[in-house]
């Protein structure tokens, strides 16, 4: 069908910003507008008009050169059905509100760390042509760089415009089969937003990356685990010798690593070696849900729980990489077990960050393993959290060790191993 000839729908063109990190279904006329138009079909049946203020349909955040032609998926709201499978991008709810169309974000992070106003092109190409210089054949320094450019990543873009933190992917292999896997999709129909990495960079080639960025960038991170590779924990063969290798050379600069957090034995061993800090990848700390969503091979849950045990012994800084979806995330089930896991596993920040599914075939797939109930809003949730935990950290990139937080006390002296009391 074509949404635009169709007799009886609407079609609803939204707005865009780079700094949504959270979406919720709640009071859509709060929120100023948006910038930066995008183009994505929503066909939407005229009956329904009436009912747009409370949920409409979805919408795809991407890049504003994203043509029409591409996104084919879209959402008939009288059947809240998907006639296709969406691309791996984060959606949120749309509505009209007073003559414009309106849609209820909250930004858990202000920092402009991956703002692409502030990566002009010119820029990034003059950060690459001197990095060559400086790291001729290095392996990794040329991938980063088609991450850079082809893909517009701007973790690689960071990298060559000596800013913030630069991505250090080393991992080809992978322990999970993630719904939304950005680097691998095998028989899902939908497309994986860019290449895994192909070759395993050597010790010599990750040290000589992070230490050219530690070197120059003030209050550096460099990180482990990237969007274009596998799991980290699963080349610790390189990594470990890598990390040695930058902490023999300067104790400056944050090392961090991103990670499904299967391998607590190894994890330890970096820790040993030099690791600064590491972020756990989570859609969700009840069980089932998990499985349903990673479908890990080769580890249980039981092993992600043990790593937060693991980083916390060591009094290493420690965040969730919490994947949130609207309508799973803010219900109630939910929100306990948060609670329940916060109370038990006293970490320093939750990295709030947008789930890139298709979020009706989420639910369904949640909804197959577990009982959801009502959702409470994400503006809810983070409230009744920020509430009930006042130390923990809310953020959407990795911090470096100059702002890390205090809590490391806490666990060490065993006062936060219980949930603390319930706040009505």
């Amino acid at each position: 069908m074509n949404p635009f000839k169709a007799k009886n729908s609407l079609v609803l063109r939204v707005p865009f910003s780079s700094l949504i990190t959270c979406f919720t279904f709640k009071a859509f006329s709060s929120f100023a507008s948006l910038t930066s138009l995008i183009l994505f079909i929503i066909v939407v049946s005229k009956e329904d008009i009436e009912s747009i203020t409370s949920l409409l349909a979805f919408v795809l955040f991407t890049a504003s050169n994203i043509s029409e032609r591409t996104l084919s998926g879209y959402m008939d709201i009288k059947l809240g059905l998907t006639k296709t499978r969406l691309p791996l991008f984060s959606y949120g709810a749309v509505g009209w509100h007073r003559g414009s169309f309106r849609t209820a974000v909250v930004l858990v992070d202000p920092e402009p760390r991956q703002d692409l106003r502030r990566m002009k092109q010119a820029d990034v190409v003059a950060g690459i042509k001197d990095m060559r210089q400086q790291l001729p054949g290095n392996r990794l320094r040329e991938h980063l760089e088609k991450c850079a450019l082809q893909y517009g990543c701007p973790a690689g873009k960071n990298f060559f415009l000596g800013r913030y933190e630069a991505p250090l992917p080393a991992a080809q292999q992978c322990n999970a089969r993630c719904l939304g896997c950005l680097s691998l999709q095998k028989g899902s129909g939908i497309s994986h937003s860019q290449d895994r990495i192909t070759f395993t960079p050597s010790p010599a080639e990750i040290s000589q990356v992070a230490l050219a960025h530690i070197k120059r960038v003030k209050n550096s991170v460099v990180s482990f685990g990237q969007g274009c590779e596998g799991d980290p924990l699963l080349a610790a063969d390189v990594i470990e010798p890598a990390i040695r290798q930058i902490r023999a050379q300067t104790a400056d600069g944050t090392i961090n690593m991103n990670t499904n957090g299967s391998r607590p034995a190894i994890l330890q061993r970096l820790f040993d070696c030099g690791l600064d800090s590491v972020r756990v990848s989570l859609n969700s700390v009840r069980e089932k849900c998990y499985q349903a969503y990673f479908r890990p091979k080769g580890y249980c849950f039981a092993d992600v729980l043990k790593s937060f045990e693991v980083a916390l012994a060591h009094e290493k800084q420690v965040a969730i990489n919490y994947l949130n979806c609207p309508g799973f995330t803010d219900t109630p089930q939910e929100i306990d077990a948060l609670i329940e896991f916060l109370g038990q596993y006293p970490i320093h920040m939750i990295q709030w960050r947008n789930l890139n599914f298709d979020p009706v075939q989420y639910w369904k797939t949640m909804n197959a393993v577990a009982t959801q109930g009502e959702p409470v809003g994400i503006k809810n949730l983070l409230h009744r959290i920020r509430k009930r935990f006042p130390q923990l950290k809310f953020g959407y990139f990795n911090p470096p060790k100059e702002k890390f937080s205090e809590r490391k006390a806490e666990w060490r002296s065993g006062c936060m191993r219980t949930p603390p009391p319930a706040v009505l």
